[in-house]
Order: C-alpha cells, then sequence, then structure tokens
C-alpha cells in the first residue's frame, strides 16, 4: 500500500527523480551528457553552443591572444620560478664554498703543497 497512513515516508516509492530535476550528467572533459540511454554531445559542432542540461546556450568565448589569463600564471610564472630557485641554489653554494675556503684555506693549501712535493719527487 503506497502512502498508507502509519508507516511515513518508507512506505512511498522512490524509484524516480522528483519531477522538474534535471536527470543530465556530463562526462569528465565536458563534452558529452548522458540522457539517461546514450552519450549525446553537449558541444556543437562548430564549437559556438554547448548543452547546459535543458537547452543549448551560447559557449564562452576564448580569450584574445593578448588577454590575460584568469587562471594559473601559465609558462612565464614557471620560468620564473625555475630562475628564481637557480639563482638561490647559486648563491647558496657561492657562500657555502667561501665559508668552508675561508675556515680550511690553510689546510687546502698544505694539501696541494703536499701533493705537488710529492708529484715532484
Amino acid at each position: 500500500m503506497e502512502g498508507s497512513a502509519g508507516f511515513g515516508y518508507a512506505s512511498v516509492a522512490m524509484s524516480s527523480p522528483p519531477p522538474g530535476a534535471p536527470n543530465t550528467r556530463f562526462s569528465d572533459d565536458g563534452f558529452w551528457w548522458w540522457d539517461g540511454a546514450s552519450w549525446k554531445p553537449a558541444v556543437s559542432p562548430d564549437r559556438l553552443w554547448r548543452w547546459n542540461g535543458q537547452t543549448w546556450v551560447p559557449a564562452q568565448a576564448p580569450a584574445p591572444p593578448g588577454a590575460p589569463q584568469a587562471q594559473g600564471g601559465g609558462t612565464g610564472m614557471a620560468v620564473l620560478i625555475t630562475v628564481g630557485i637557480f639563482i638561490g641554489v647559486l648563491v647558496l653554494v657561492s657562500i657555502l664554498v667561501t665559508v668552508i675556503l675561508l675556515t680550511m684555506g690553510t689546510q687546502i693549501a698544505n694539501v696541494f703543497s703536499n701533493v705537488v712535493a710529492a708529484l715532484g719527487s
């Protein structure tokens, strides 16, 4: 008995979505949508229109080549970060070598003089 008194909502059949709710599922790439039986294209062949689940709407125009990007920094930011890291490592190694040469310079000179003396004999 569907919807009989005393059983609450548990007795009502829940197999179909509520009326008016869209049953549209898009693919991960957004180019296809599932109509319940098969995959349909979600973008028109000329890519000017996009299916939003209920109707065709104009697709967003791509940004002009000179326009700033809305997301991320792109290639320029990657190059800038790479150069910055390279310069940072270069400075760190330079400081490390300078400290080593200043603290152990005489000992390194003694090693080289001993090598030169050994090779000369």
